[in-house]
């Protein structure tokens, strides 16, 4: 399914003519310098073809025929090579006779009979050609190693360009006039063609290795099977094999005009449009790229997002927001992910543009809480970076976080299906570990448990809705509890000022959160000292603070539980959240600021 959905890409923007596809047999690679020819073979001139548009002179990307895959064997490239194989010199190879040999044999035999000019003119340019003539003009020993195209002097085009050229690299990938290929049912298109035996490599995956990895390879015994060797183990055709790693090439390309990529922790996410409308594809491509990745801030693009996701809520079409977006736009998201010299799929998702923006629709409803943290719904690598540790005086990496939940957590809001439990376990160790409370963190805990109650996943653990602003009717204990911490920390706060070294919530968010029984008695203890204290300095505060106290109390047991559930814990860091949140929204306090400072992020806050 996948490489089929990547094929029939690569085929619609061939025939549209995309900028920078290659065509089947070629591929994109850096080319530093030309060899001019003349008929007779002699070397006219070496031309320097590199860009030297910015500081430093760059090669050149050129369409030229696809390398070999080399380890430890002599390849020859055709038509195009480094000076090692093209003319027997090089600074670094101790096999430069050798591998000039090889691309001296390629050429000889796949070009014997050839009457094109310039095919023919190579030909006498390497049989004539000796590596001691490279000292003199115009030869620079700085050329070592670099990779070299030719052409035919009072010509525009390269020879690799020429059609000659082009019908002695269809044979060879053929077979014909070398190694016979086997043959069989392409498993993409179902057509009987020669069978790739190595596929191309995949560049662009981070983490991977820079020269690129394979999603399909057998290269140990092991793997193989009825005496198959390597691709034969799973037929794919030369050409679906190109157009696939092509096309895949092209989605994970590193620019900054590439909008159908994104780095989601490990994850290389990359996704499409299937149209054969270009302008409807890109507005498609455009809008999916906004809502997975909205900005933090209150942009044009963050208002825009913000319109997609309450259209698609109140259940009205795309088309009337943009009239070239088509809720039955079909689109294909894939994750990959590093793995030695391998890449493995983090995850997999089809479906209509209209259904994806219903689900992240869904995501954003399952997140939402009040006051809001953020200016616009959360893109996936913010939650993300919000389950890693927080380094004083860093910010959060990204490396840092859980392989296999990056994975999960997309596929579940790709799908509509339950976040992985991960998430939620994840990001309660890491707030009793480091006492951040961000309201990103308090949103996933949200978000998981209000998910896990609409889908009727454990319902004797959910039997009651998950707040999404303060809920003082609310008699879950976990929640209360979480309410009663805030305000203790509250009076803490009010009573001592800036004389707080650590609060209550530095010292014993951890245990109160988990073991509420081994905690809260102490904190009341000591809550009565600086309720005394505010009794004679703040009077009105002491009051009030009494009063929350009072009627969280009255909603819990007679003895705290001696310990709570992963979901209570999730609801503890909800009712915290909610209860030091309510001072900032109602002002109800001259002092309410102090009494809540926390690492609660503010309504205006931007998170983590």
């Amino acid at each position: 399914m996948i490489l089929q959905a990547l094929n029939s890409y690569y085929q619609r923007l061939l025939a549209r003519g995309e900028e920078g596809l290659s065509p089947f047999g070629y591929s994109p690679e850096k080319i530093n310098y030309e060899i001019l020819l003349a008929p007779d073979g002699r070397v006219v001139d070496v031309n320097d073809i590199r860009d030297t548009t910015g500081k430093k002179p760059m090669p050149r990307m050129m369409n030229v025929p696809q390398p070999e895959k080399r380890t430890v064997g002599i390849k020859s490239n055709f038509l195009w090579d480094k000076t090692s194989y093209v003319l027997g010199v090089s600074a670094t190879s101790k096999r430069a006779d050798k591998e000039h040999e090889a691309f001296k044999l390629l050429h000889t035999e796949s070009l014997a009979g050839t009457e094109d000019v310039g095919l023919k003119a190579l030909l006498a340019f390497l049989w004539a050609w000796t590596p001691e003539r490279f000292g003199a003009a115009p030869f620079k020993e700085d050329m070592q190693d670099a990779n070299f195209v030719f052409r035919l002097d009072g010509e525009n085009t390269y020879l690799h360009e020429r059609p000659a050229a082009q019908m002695v690299r269809a044979q060879l990938l053929g077979g014909e006039g070398g190694a016979a290929i086997a043959r069989a049912d392409c498993l993409v298109t179902g057509e009987r063609m020669p069978i790739a035996r190595l596929h191309p490599a995949i560049k662009g995956v981070n983490g991977a290795q820079s020269s690129g990895a394979s999603i399909v390879s057998f290269n140990l015994e092991s793997f193989g099977s009825y005496g198959k060797s390597q691709g034969e183990n799973a037929p794919v055709s030369e050409q679906a094999a190109f157009a696939y790693t092509t096309v895949l090439n092209h989605l994970l390309r590193r620019s900054e005009h590439n909008r159908q990529r994104l780095q989601i922790g490990d994850a290389s996410v990359v996704f499409w449009a299937e149209t054969n409308d270009t302008e409807q594809a890109h507005e498609a491509e455009l809008t999916f790229e906004q809502l997975l990745n909205a900005p933090p801030d209150d942009s044009q693009e963050a208002a825009h997002v913000r319109g997609v996701l309450e259209q698609v809520a109140k259940g009205r079409p795309l088309s009337e927001l943009n009239p070239k977006l088509q809720d039955g736009t079909r689109m294909f998201v894939l994750g990959l992910a590093p793995n030695a010299s391998r890449i493995s799929i983090r995850f997999w998702e089809s479906g209509t543009l209209g259904l994806f923006a219903q689900r992240l629709a869904l995501h954003e409803r399952d997140f939402h809480i009040e006051p809001l943290p953020w200016k616009v719904a959360p893109a996936a690598y913010r939650v993300v970076s919000a389950t890693v540790p927080n380094r004083e005086g860093s910010k959060p990496k990204m490396d840092d976080a859980f392989s296999n939940l990056v994975g999960e957590f997309m596929r579940a809001v790709l799908s509509g299906g339950i976040y992985p439990r991960s998430l939620l376990a994840n990001t309660i160790m890491r707030m009793r570990a480091d006492g951040n409370l961000s309201g990103m963190r308090v949103a996933i805990c949200k978000g998981v448990l209000a998910r896990e109650r609409r889908l009727g996943i454990n319902t004797p653990i959910h039997k009651e809705e998950v707040p999404v602003s303060l809920d003082k009717q609310s008699e879950n204990p976990g929640y209360r509890l979480g309410r009663l911490f805030a305000v203790l920390e509250a009076v803490q706060r009010s009573a001592l000022g800036g004389q707080v070294n650590a609060t209550i919530r530095d010292r014993y968010y951890g245990a109160a959160s988990a073991t509420p029984a081994s905690v809260f008695p102490v904190l009341l203890r000591n809550t009565q000292n600086h309720l005394g204290k505010l009794r004679k300095d703040k009077p009105g505060l002491a009051v009030n603070l009494e009063k929350d106290i009072r009627e969280i109390v009255d909603g819990l047991s007679e003895q705290f539980p001696r310990s709570l559930r992963v979901e209570d814990q999730g609801r503890f860091a909800i009712g915290y959240y909610h209860q030091a949140q309510s001072r900032f929204v109602k002002g109800d306090a001259p002092d309410a600021a102090n009494a809540n400072d926390s690492n609660t992020d503010t309504p205006e806050g931007d998170p983590v």
